[in-house]
């Protein structure tokens, strides 16, 4: 009996002592998030409930219940009730110094009109001095109930005695007035640069639109602005894609200046988000391709590409195409030459150096494609530091279906912007023909032929929402719901599908599907967070929905 007492007692006491451990335990935690709904982007564990930060990482997901030995102590533990969380949300495509002169100077961004237009230049142009120079971006005439580019003849009309630089929104061609064109040498006989065209009236005089690099005879003369004027842009910029959810932005193409002012405010007050830099071809980029790539273990600051342009943009007429526009008499036209870019792609894949390429029309895209497999097939494997290089297209609008069959055999990246083909649906039928329109913007049979397309936004040409660029990829509507029959709805993506293009195939485009992408225990901890389901709702909320919290490895970066 004595035997049996001591038996039943040694098991209370290990009872308890389970029973106390149980309740005592709460494992060391930065942040804690529950009671929320979590899609994790990982097939594995597709949803969960709540999940814990250490440091920079994810170290728990799972259920409201399980994170109990987190969610305590001394550990800051937020209820998301109502919250839907997100694997951070990557804008592949943008240009962040653009986006933040945008929001400190000339936005002409929101102008619904040529005459609103033409209005916030005469507001600004009167509060400047005469030989000031009124520098704006943004407009787009697709919406406008003018439907046409402003004139020479009006910009004259606002000043003849201040130079005016209006950029399209697309950045591939500028409208300026005459004195703009006077202090930049052009007149009938200024011979189109390579790459560019000097447009003209019926009597062969310019009339104030500069295509693509006929641009810079223009913005070559505008003074330069000062490098604390590019450090407050960049800040502005980064700031602002913290603000919009976006928890990485891959910078399109910038020079090494804005990449030493990043690195600058990096070390001295630290980065909101992450921002993955492509330097721009040139100058800078040959330097870089003897130096690059410029890897950070922070995995905040990385470079490990350079830019290149094939062509231009439909709006503008600068795109290339096989076959002529419905609505001019040009094909537009190749930006890059062969001679100067195929020693350079060689040197990129023995030093493995990621190329992106600007490529839209039919024609920039067989060209670009067709010099990616030249070189691939000069540089075997054996002598590449990468052997899968990841060589992306940008925009990669209008793509021949042999040539989209080519992207998935050469493992090129397709790098799409949802939003163009909702603001294209407008006017690209009237530049193309319907015809043409069945190869444009084709992300639905790209992802089934195998190709990784992953999602940008191009902000400042469009406004940089991931909620647009969500809405536009499973819908293909515009904002108030339109489309026209020839607009090939089939190739809208699934809401799977949509989540990939903007974090793990995003995340694999820059070489770091280990690290981020998707929620994960070990992976770098970026979540976007929304007020509603973007999984579930109907297509037409999901502009109502809000980014509520924005966090970048574990700390919150942007909050409502």
């Amino acid at each position: 009996m004595k035997i049996y007492i001591k038996q039943i007692l040694a098991l209370l006491v290990v009872s308890l002592i389970i029973s106390c451990s149980k309740e005592e335990v709460c494992y060391e935690a930065d942040l804690v998030l529950v009671n929320s709904k979590i899609y994790t982007a990982n097939a594995d564990q597709w949803e969960a409930e709540a999940t814990a930060i250490l440091g920079d990482k994810f170290i728990f997901i799972g259920s409201n219940e399980d994170s109990s030995a987190y969610a305590c102590g001394s550990n800051r533990v937020l209820d998301l009730k109502d919250s839907f969380i997100f694997p951070g949300f990557i804008d592949a495509h943008a240009h962040l110094k653009g986006i933040g002169y945008r929001e400190i100077t000339l936005n002409l961004q929101g102008a619904d009109s040529l005459k609103n237009m033409l209005t916030l230049v005469q507001i600004h142009s009167n509060k400047l001095s005469d030989g000031d120079w009124v520098v704006g971006r943004g407009w787009i005439e697709k919406k406008w109930p003018e439907g046409r580019f402003p004139t020479i003849e009006e910009l004259d009309a606002i000043s003849d005695k201040k130079p005016i630089a209006l950029e399209r929104a697309d950045g591939h061609a500028i409208i300026v007035n005459s004195l703009a064109l006077k202090l930049a040498g052009i007149d009938r006989n200024t011979l189109d640069p390579i790459g560019g065209k000097i447009d003209k009236d019926a009597n062969g005089e310019p009339n104030g639109v500069l295509i693509d690099k006929a641009s810079s005879l223009v913005e070559s003369i505008i003074p330069k602005r000062t490098r604390e004027e590019e450090k407050r842009a960049l800040r502005e910029g980064l700031n602002r894609t913290a603000k919009m959810g976006w928890t990485q932005l891959h910078d399109a193409g910038s020079p090494l200046s804005d990449y030493e002012i990043l690195n600058e405010l990096k070390k001295d007050e630290g980065l909101p988000v992450r921002i993955q830099f492509y330097v721009s071809d040139g100058e800078d980029g040959n330097k870089f391709l003897d130096e690059g790539p410029y890897l950070d273990p922070d995995h905040y600051l990385t470079s490990r590409g350079i830019k290149f342009y094939a062509d231009g943009a439909i709006g503008s007429r600068g795109a290339a195409f096989f076959d002529k526009y419905d609505d001019y008499e040009t094909k537009g036209f190749l930006i890059f030459q062969k001679e100067e870019t195929m020693p350079k792609l060689i040197k990129a894949l023995v030093n493995g150096i990621q190329i992106q390429t600007h490529a839209i029309g039919d024609l920039a895209n067989k060209i670009t494609l067709d010099w990616y497999e030249e070189a691939f097939n000069k540089v075997s494997t054996e002598n590449r530091i990468i052997e899968n290089p990841r060589w992306r297209v940008e925009h990669a609008q209008n793509i021949k279906p042999e040539d989209q069959k080519r992207y998935s055999d050469l493992k090129v990246i397709a790098s799409m912007q949802p939003s163009h083909a909702i603001g294209d649906l407008h006017f690209a039928h009237k530049r193309l023909g319907e015809e043409r329109l069945k190869d444009a913007y084709t992300w639905k049979n790209l992802i089934e032929l195998g190709v990784v397309v992953v999602g940008g936004s191009d902000a400042p040409v469009e406004i940089g929402d991931p909620r647009i660029e969500f809405k536009a990829a499973v819908s293909r509507k515009d904002l108030d719901g339109f489309y026209e029959d020839w607009w090939n709805i089939e190739e809208v993506v699934s809401r799977e599908e949509a989540l990939y293009m903007f974090t793990k195939w995003a995340s694999y485009s820059v070489f770091e599907e280990d690290i981020k992408g998707t929620i994960e225990v070990g992976k770098l901890a970026d979540l976007t967070i929304f007020n509603k389901d973007l999984m579930l709702i109907p297509e037409e909320d999901i502009m109502s929905s809000e980014v509520t919290m924005t966090i970048v490895g574990g700390k919150v970066v942007y909050s409502k």
